[in-house]
């Protein structure tokens, strides 16, 4: 899935905790399905960061 349709996920979670949508059930699995979203998105940024970074790195040495 890509980091754009992670955040939309995201913010559907949280609309529907927010608009009480959720029973008690499912309120416990999208909370963690949201956590883990949220892991796999910082993931991706960091990677991005890096990645950023490193082709900066090797422009500055040109």
């Amino acid at each position: 899935m890509k980091y754009e349709e992670k955040i939309g996920k995201l913010e559907q979670i949280v609309n529907d905790i927010e608009t009480g949508k959720l029973s008690v059930d499912m309120l416990s699995e999208k909370v963690k399905e949201a956590s883990l979203l949220i892991k796999e998105c910082r993931e991706m940024l960091t990677k991005v960061q890096n990645e950023v970074n490193n082709i900066l790195t090797e422009a500055e040495k040109e």
